[in-house]
């Protein structure tokens, strides 16, 4: 891959099609390449690991900027594409392997030959299926990246930097551990199979200790489910249900929490679910 070749190109010359299954679409405006990578924030210090690489055409532009890029690609037919593309590049790496069944900093430890503590960033595209479990696995690895750079629907986007009034259980989620940003907007006539929808690139910069360093994440977001598990309802009702608790205890707890038992859990902040917390844990 010394001369960058299209998309559309490198399929003819391996004889393949974007795999529906895998919700791939890949990107074929350059023009973007630059947004994804200004917005991760590269050194030649940097180690980066990219989920999804494709056909690698975002990989070749991370590493002229990066001094270490891991590639981990789930398609098994990519993976010669990608690791005939690179075979000269000594500072990419290709892992063949699902994101999900892998520790981001124990695979970065070994490609890099370093410590599972070795400080990284993350850069993806990815499909529009994964993206809460995937930004869930990354945010809670230890320790996790430095900062987070991914292309997702662009809906998805909006909810994730949404604010109390409008939260969702994703938006309280990632919000826990990242504070999230809208770098730009992408069309969806920039991938090649177009999308039905827009997406987004969406930048999280990851918080040094999450926004509750106390609290235990499973019971944190055990309450936050419960809340949400009935939406329209108010939150004395859906905690009652959610918690198995009778509405007397949950009453008592928000009115501690300065709470009132009418509202919905999509208006509450961040704190308010974190006093609620601190009633209920």
């Amino acid at each position: 891959m010394s001369r960058p070749l299209s998309v559309q190109t490198i399929f003819r010359l391996y004889d393949l099609d974007p795999k529906k299954s895998l919700g791939q679409n890949f990107l074929v405006d350059d023009s973007y390449l630059d947004e994804i990578v200004a917005a991760a924030d590269l050194t030649e210090a940097d180690t980066v690991l990219e989920i999804g690489p494709g056909l690698g055409t975002l990989t070749r532009v991370l590493g002229d900027r990066a001094g270490r890029v891991v590639a981990v690609e789930l398609d098994d037919r990519l993976i010669t594409v990608l690791r005939t593309g690179f075979a000269t590049r000594d500072n990419i790496t290709i892992v063949h392997g699902d994101i999900l069944e892998l520790d981001p900093p124990a695979l970065l430890a070994a490609a890099n030959e370093a410590r599972a503590d070795v400080a990284y960033k993350v850069v993806a595209n990815l499909p529009y299926y994964i993206t809460s479990p995937v930004l869930r696995h990354l945010l809670e690895a230890t320790p996790p990246a430095q900062r987070i750079v991914v292309m997702v629907q662009q809906e998805v986007a909006a909810r994730i930097c949404a604010a109390p009034g409008d939260l969702s259980i994703l938006a309280v989620s990632v919000q826990f551990y990242a504070v999230p940003s809208i770098v730009c907007s992408v069309p969806a006539r920039a991938f090649y199979p177009r999308p039905k929808v827009d997406s987004a690139v969406l930048r999280l910069d990851v918080r040094p200790q999450p926004y509750f360093p106390e609290a235990d994440p499973t019971r944190f977001f055990a309450i936050v489910r419960a809340g949400f598990g009935q939406k329209r309802k108010q939150l004395l009702n859906s905690l009652s249900g959610g918690l198995g608790l009778d509405k007397a205890q949950i009453r008592a707890a928000l009115e501690t929490a300065g709470i009132d038992p009418r509202r919905r859990a999509q208006t509450l902040s961040l704190d308010e679910w974190g006093a609620l917390y601190a009633v209920l844990a």
